[in-house]
């Protein structure tokens, strides 16, 4: 070798020796992501998957996201104090789960005659609701996101028909967040099960009747068949959130590009759940329609406007209960104001619009 070839060799030499290892192979590390959902539940589960998926292939697996369904590392209630104390690192649930701990969260998964998917997405990230989420949520440890949304939900299951508000004296029904405490007005005795525990219990009779989703994820379940009579529309959910919450430790050490990366994956899969959600509860629902053992029933006026009532109520008392659920209802119930008066003029105009010349049976 010749003393010029020498010297290159040695100078790449001394370059490769102190040059770091790959920055994927020094801090590749698994973060466990913990659901309220059964194993193999789409749209839900399955939405929590995706959401694990893209952060994996988008961070090179440097940032490896392995999700556990209910009841195989936390109960399916339990998911919420795991990332709060570090057990687990991310939870993909629904926040009124969490009411107990502050009345607050309500308003950031579905509370009765709120809003539709899009104008809590607006609400959100443009409203306001963010700030307010990222301060009750800081209190308990977590960083939370909006991830997954269901679209408009159903009223529910009945194995018994409802003529009115006197219908629900005694009724037993599984109903979660402020929408149960509305029905508990009405008389009825109001529990709140996880999903894979709801037919089982309208099979036993420990339950008369209980709300779900929608069509779609209904029938996974197979509410259809241990109930007959589904009841519309749902009051107590006109646009679900599904969040992911993230361990705050965990969210404030990351990277900023990395939370960016994880903000960006969450919003892409709310627009991605709800596009999903709504072409299958379609096509479900085309399915319940021709079954003949299934009554499609819309909820009496009168007993639309009694869940309203008891809903101002409701949401009224929530507010009250500290200072911080005040202020979150104030700048929801603002916004909502708002947005009515657009969607009123915008949506709805179109769609009454729409219904004079396109039939549902064409």
């Amino acid at each position: 070798m010749n003393r010029r070839k020498f010297l290159y060799a040695a100078s790449v030499g001394a370059a490769s020796a102190t040059f770091p290892a790959p920055a994927i192979s020094q801090s590749t590390r698994e973060l466990k992501m913990v659901t309220s959902w059964p194993k193999g539940l789409p749209g839900l589960q399955a939405s929590a998957e995706r959401i694990a998926q893209e952060i994996t292939t988008l961070t090179g697996t440097r940032l490896q996201v392995k999700v556990f369904a209910a009841g195989e590392m936390v109960k399916p209630f339990e998911v919420f104090d795991a990332v709060s104390s570090g057990v687990a690192d991310m939870y993909h649930s629904a926040e009124y789960y969490w009411e107990k701990r502050s009345p607050g969260f309500n308003f950031f998964a579905a509370v009765p005659f709120g809003f539709t998917a899009d104008e809590m997405a607006a609400w959100i990230r443009f409203g306001g609701g963010q700030a307010l989420w990222d301060e009750l949520s800081a209190n308990f440890n977590i960083k939370p996101l909006l991830s997954t949304n269901t679209g408009v939900q159903m009223g529910g299951w009945f194995t018994k028909e409802v003529k009115g508000p006197e219908s629900y004296s005694g009724l037993k029904y599984r109903m979660p967040g402020l929408g149960g405490e509305v029905l508990r007005r009405l008389g009825a005795v109001v529990v709140n099960l996880p999903g894979g525990e709801i037919v089982p219990a309208l099979k036993s009779g420990a339950i008369d009747a209980s709300e779900w989703v929608g069509p779609w994820n209904d029938m996974a379940l197979g509410l259809h068949k241990a109930s007959k009579y589904y009841y519309y529309p749902g009051f107590h959910e006109p646009g679900t959130i599904l969040s992911t919450g993230v361990n705050k430790q965990l969210w404030d050490k990351l990277s900023a590009a990395d939370r960016n990366l994880i903000s960006t994956v969450a919003m892409a899969e709310y627009t991605n759940s709800l596009a999903e959600f709504n072409a299958n509860n379609a096509k479900s629902l085309q399915e319940l329609m021709q079954d003949k053992s299934i009554e499609i029933r819309k909820f009496d006026d009168g007993l639309i406007q009694a869940l309203g009532k008891a809903s101002n109520d409701v949401m009224a008392e929530t507010a009250n209960k500290d200072a911080l659920t005040r202020k979150i209802y104030e700048s929801y119930s603002s916004f909502r104001t708002q947005l009515i008066s657009w969607t009123n003029l915008a949506d709805r105009g179109y769609l009454n619009a729409r219904d004079l010349v396109v039939s549902s049976k064409s």
